[in-house]
């Protein structure tokens, strides 16, 4: 255990220094001046980064990985398709609720639609797109024509709203679609996705484990925008949130350390809960898996808690305050350090450690977890810089990602299904904790910065949106490489044998 423990540690490291050392680099120019009190509790939330991720992907490989293979796989050979219907739509449901990032969009958008009923409907759109995603690896269906008819949806969704008047409320829809794709559901949607692909079995196992959080990504976008649609008023009020680096230290850290720790334990208890009824019911597993998966969950908790808690008191301001000086020191500076932050942030996501292992492991190594990290580092970067770009000419998020969605549909045609199924995946998992608690603050201080705070939910808002898209564009172009270097080489090894001398061939009569 203390092994595997230092692994994980060494593996956050490299994660999470980069974007340290990228932040204390930036307060080394005329760009950025932090105060020594705020360097100071940068560089611990960091220290403290580092052992919440690394205790979680230790608590995630226990327990959450495992949790979900076996209900995946327990209740698929029980030939009870009705019950794993019914169960993935009731985690789906009840996982959405328990989301913290679901109650924080709720209320941005109080002034207009009611709290309690996004919740719900969300957390009904999740438990929908769920149980498509289950039925869909039942059938051993192809993810691609799916997600095109949906998003197809969703941009008629969008058309409606803009002829309503409402398009403020675009980029907060999009990126809605990151509060279903939190640490704790990611592990353990996309472990049920594989514990049934590899029960039902088939050529295209691998390929059809993937493709549940993309779907589940969907439910909330499209919920959002149908309450839209439905909403009365055409302004989103929007408060500005205390970026002060003390909102979270001196009497109110204790707060925040209880609120992380009510958020993240109300989440896996209802997973806990639904997992020890299946275990009572169907799976039956060993006492000793089941000791395993309790000391799983203790260090899943305890590394969210410190991870989520870390970024609140230390990266959402330092992220705030970077944008606003940023901003004020000229336009080139802003985009190229958003390029380079967007790159290494990614680096950080507690999630992306855990898929990247997934498509090693069920790929056979066949796509490494280097490549995935370059692809998804490469596109977090260009879609971050892009973002920036859009705060400082002000136009609709829609001109982003109506390209960017058509591009990504339109490689699905050319590339492997598996380089498809895992690109759906990995925009929903980029856009994790971190992006909201330290890029979206980031963005939010660059449109202060530069327009003021009325503008805050059009341009800045949609930052999520575009980490989610621009992925699935990077990770399908390593598909078309690897397909590509595929035909260069057998016609190379054609070439090879049609250029052969024959005379150096044996004849045997």
């Amino acid at each position: 255990m203390v092994r595997a423990l230092m692994i994980k540690i060494h593996e956050a490291l490299v994660s999470v220094v980069p974007i340290t050392l990228i932040v204390l680099a930036a307060t080394a120019t005329p760009l950025v001046t932090l105060s020594q009190h705020e360097m100071w509790v940068f560089v611990i939330s960091a220290v403290f980064l580092i052992l919440g991720i690394a205790l979680f992907n230790v608590g995630a490989d226990m327990a959450m990985t495992p949790m979900g293979e076996h209900i995946g796989e327990g209740l698929t050979k029980s030939r009870r398709i009705g019950i794993l219907l019914a169960v993935s739509f009731v985690m789906g449901l009840l996982i959405t609720i328990a989301e913290p990032d679901l109650s924080v969009l709720a209320e941005q958008v109080s002034a207009v639609m009611d709290g309690t009923t996004l919740i719900w409907f969300v957390g009904i759109g999740v438990g929908i797109f769920l149980l498509i995603g289950v039925f869909k690896i039942v059938l051993q269906k192809d993810i691609a024509p799916i997600l095109m008819f949906f998003y197809m949806m969703l941009f008629a969704a969008a058309a409606l709203l803009l002829e309503q008047g409402k398009g403020d409320l675009l980029p907060l829809g999009f990126d809605s679609g990151g509060v279903t794709t939190g640490p704790i559901t990611v592990p353990f949607i996309m472990s049920l996705g594989v514990g049934i692909a590899m029960t039902v079995g088939g050529r295209n196992a691998d390929e059809n484990s993937f493709g549940l959080i993309a779907l589940c990504s969907v439910g909330p976008v499209l919920a959002v925008m149908l309450l839209s649609l439905m909403s009365g008023g055409n302004d989103l009020f929007y408060e500005l949130p205390d970026y002060s680096i003390d909102a979270h230290l001196g009497d109110e850290f204790w707060h925040t350390i209880s609120e992380v720790m009510a958020d993240v334990g109300r989440s896996l208890l209802l997973i806990v809960v639904s997992f020890g009824i299946l275990q009572f019911v169907i799976l039956k597993l060993p006492k000793k898996k089941l000791i395993q998966i309790m000391a799983g969950i203790i260090y899943t908790f305890v590394g969210l808690v410190i991870f989520l808690a870390s970024a609140a008191i230390g990266f959402m301001p330092i992220g705030y305050s970077l944008g606003t000086q940023l901003a004020e020191n000229g336009n080139t500076g802003l985009i190229v350090f958003a390029f380079i932050i967007g790159m290494v942030v990614v680096l950080a996501e507690p999630a992306v450690h855990v898929l990247n292992k997934q498509v090693e492991d069920v790929t056979g190594g066949s796509v490494t977890k280097r490549s995935m990290m370059i692809a998804l580092s490469i596109g977090v970067g260009v879609s971050i810089g892009l973002s920036v770009i859009r705060i400082i000419f002000n136009f609709s998020v829609l001109y982003y990602l109506i390209p960017g969605y058509l591009i990504s549909l339109g490689l699905s045609f050319f590339v492997p299904k598996l380089y498809t199924a895992i690109a759906f995946d990995s925009g929903g998992v980029a856009s994790g904790p971190l992006t909201s608690s330290f890029i979206l603050p980031l963005a939010i201080g660059a449109c202060v910065g530069l327009n003021g705070a009325d503008n805050v939910l059009y341009s800045a808002f949609g930052v999520v949106a575009m980490v989610a898209m621009t992925p699935l564009i990077t990770i399908q172009a390593l598909g078309f490489r690897a397909v590509v270097s595929e035909r260069v080489r057998r016609r190379a090894a054609m070439a090879r044998i049609l250029a052969a001398d024959d005379e150096q061939i044996i004849y045997f009569e």
